[in-house]
């Protein structure tokens, strides 16, 4: 994904929650509502799977002039379908969940992609009631599947998102498949509308609308004992990274920070600066990740679109659509 925030592959998609990040490949620390929280260069693969660019420009053309389809709503596109192996996993105890790209032309698992933000693939496992959140990394193997060891710790639907770029493509894509998690479900409504969120000591603050149309910027403080934080850390090669899913459908953004570390411009904080778009109006969970003191921490907001560049967001909890 581009910084500054490209939201026509769409949109976001505000679902989940704090998660606790386990796994084989590189996690962060978890966060859930329903408990206290505790908590993208280039890759050689396999040539079976080098890149086919005719074939590629063909993909781009086909999808000239369609409308854009929010990211994470489909299972399958521009020539790439989520193979999840792992349909069903049990609450509350660690888990495998395997998962595969795979290439629609030749039937074949991806095994070559491109790095974004130090990360190969990117996923994320989302509730369906917004509750429950977690951003992983997983390892993949020679195969092209990949593994990374989950627990969730409440029953109910859940939806994974892999957010990835294949070797030689002109840009990424997000893919969504349904994952159900086995016990006594007991849906949560959506958090309250706010524009602060506390985790492990530190408060961070919103500023900022999330618009429709043009967009805008939104701009994310932290903050550790009443003094600003001004000395994050670069995590995945930026100082933050914000996720949006939208409430109902879980339509997925993966946005990053306007700047980078390092450029000469950019500060380690205390304000984390996005440029982004709702593609609709809505309501919309936000997690944003931030790095400090050597720990990853996940801070989550509830915010409301509104239906143009200049409108203010809507006040008020719930789910709206």
């Amino acid at each position: 994904m581009n910084s500054g925030l490209k939201i026509t592959a769409f949109a976001a998609a505000v679902a989940a929650t704090f998660g606790t990040a386990y796994g084989v490949g590189t996690g962060i620390d978890p966060v859930t509502d329903k408990a206290p929280a505790a908590r993208h260069g280039q890759h050689d693969g396999d040539r079976r799977e080098e890149h086919d660019e005719n074939d590629e420009n063909e993909q781009h053309k086909e999808n000239e002039g369609n409308a854009a389809v929010p990211g994470g709503l489909q299972i399958s596109d521009r020539g790439y379908t989520l193979d999840l192996k792992t349909s069903r996993i049990d609450a509350g105890r660690p888990e495998e969940l395997r998962f595969a790209v795979v290439k629609d032309s030749s039937g074949r698992n991806v095994t070559a992609y491109q790095k974004e933000h130090d990360k190969e693939l990117h996923l994320i496992v989302a509730s369906r009631d917004l509750t429950t959140y977690r951003h992983l990394h997983p390892a993949r193997a020679a195969d092209g599947t990949w593994s990374t060891e989950v627990e969730l710790p409440e029953a109910g639907g859940y939806r994974v998102f892999a957010d990835f770029r294949p070797k030689g493509a002109k840009e990424g894509l997000t893919l969504g498949a349904d994952l159900g998690v086995a016990g006594a479900y007991a849906p949560e409504e959506l958090p309250a509308h706010s524009t602060t969120a506390q985790v492990d000591g530190y408060d961070v603050t919103l500023k900022g609308g999330l618009k429709t149309g043009a967009g805008g910027d939104l701009t994310l403080s932290v903050a550790k004992n009443g003094r600003p934080v001004t000395d994050l850390q670069p995590y995945l090669g930026a100082y933050g990274h914000l996720v949006a899913l939208r409430a109902g459908d879980l339509a997925y953004l993966h946005v990053h920070p306007n700047g980078a570390p390092g450029d000469g411009r950019t500060k380690a904080g205390p304000g984390i600066s996005f440029g982004t778009a709702a593609p609709s109006k809505g309501a919309y969970r936000l997690f944003l990740d931030f790095k400090h003191e050597g720990k990853v921490r996940t801070a989550a907001f509830t915010v409301h679109a509104g239906g143009g560049a200049h409108a203010e967001p809507e006040k008020g909890g719930g789910h709206q659509h």
